[in-house]
């Protein structure tokens, strides 16, 4: 279907941008290399004709750019980085095309779809501006996204179903010939994965001594107990999740937590049931209800049955085995799917 708003109608936990940068082949190409772009589609923005043809657009006539509307997971990939990519596929000094297309229609623009977008765009572009990379001024226009009108079919992953002419006709625009000299080593951008189900792992003993501290190695390797009312969480009221400082697993939301009066944090539940192992111990003569991480065997802490109902449970944790996000962070280090708890 053509025309309309831009909507993340095949998931609702995708994210939507919009951007121009010349020729959509070559700008669609390169977004849906990018890890987290679920997909991206060519079509026209920016104009006031409804539903146009590639023939009108193609008049500069139209106020239409030629765009790419990119479908995003926010917790595998965020609004700044796809920025950074953007930068890395266009001449943004160039105001009447990019390379060997010429026109209006092929200028580069970023459609803003929120404030927080806006925000991030500007920033973005100043920090370009004063690397000093350009010694022309940047001229990309960043504008607010009102319409896009996907392009005909044979446009759609041009790339891949004509991949022959496609790469002639690439090589021969010049665009990665400039963007190979401007950006040089830093040309291909490094992505840091987000935490993704099941990839969570332990590292090294080696690895661990270096990255931990020594009441953190102590505690989540070896089942010491640290000191209570003298530990980072006990206290600590802000929304967020605690996740395992050894591996990142999501374990415990501040949604559960409570003032036992016992100086640790305490849970009356934990955030992903399947993140927990249960073992008992007898370190204290009486069996306890020792709680450790799925992935890594971190030691974390015990098990109560003296905790508030409606469980009746008290996740007694040492805030050495933890690590706290707060919601406002949670996103883009990659547990956004947990946000809806919190009302986000």
């Amino acid at each position: 279907m053509r025309g309309g708003e831009s909507r993340a109608e095949d998931n609702p936990q995708w994210a939507v941008a919009t951007f121009a940068g010349g020729c959509f082949w070559c700008t669609e190409a390169g977004f849906e290399k990018l890890p987290g772009v679920k997909k991206v589609v060519s079509g026209y923005s920016g104009g006031q004709v409804a539903n146009p043809s590639y023939e009108e657009v193609s008049t500069g006539k139209t106020g239409h750019v030629e765009s790419v509307q990119v479908y995003f997971d926010p917790g595998e990939i965020d609004y700044a980085t796809l920025l950074q990519g953007f930068w890395r596929m266009i001449d943004p000094t160039d105001g009447g095309g990019q390379f060997v297309d010429r026109g209006n229609q092929y200028r580069s623009v970023i459609f803003y779809h929120n404030d927080e977008q806006k925000a991030l765009a500007e920033k973005s572009l100043a920090e370009l501006a004063a690397s000093k990379r350009y010694s022309a001024p940047l001229v990309t226009e960043i504008r607010k996204f009102e319409h896009f009108y996907p392009a005909e079919d044979k446009h759609q992953d041009y790339y891949k179903n004509n991949p022959l002419i496609y790469k002639f006709w690439r090589y021969r625009s010049g665009r990665d010939q400039y963007l190979e000299k401007t950006w040089g080593a830093d040309l291909h951008l490094a992505i840091a994965q987000k935490p993704q189900a099941g990839s969570f792992t332990k590292p090294s003993k080696e690895e661990l001594a270096k990255r931990l501290t020594e009441l953190q190695y102590q505690v989540t390797q070896e089942e010491a107990t640290e000191t209570p009312f003298d530990n980072p969480y006990w206290n600590e009221k802000h929304d967020g999740i605690y996740v395992d400082v050894v591996s990142g697993e999501p374990l415990f939301s501040s949604k559960d937590k409570y003032d036992s009066g016992t100086g640790w944090p305490s849970f009356s539940k934990p955030l992903v049931e399947d993140n927990l192992v249960k073992k008992k111990d007898f370190l204290l003569i009486i069996p306890r209800t020792e709680v450790r991480s799925r992935a890594a065997d971190s030691h974390l802490g015990h098990v109560f049955t003296d905790g508030p109902e409606p469980t009746g449970l008290r996740y007694c944790i040492n805030s050495a085995a933890l690590r706290f996000i707060p919601v406002e962070d949670m996103e883009k280090q990659g547990y956004g799917k947990f946000l809806p708890a919190f009302g986000k």
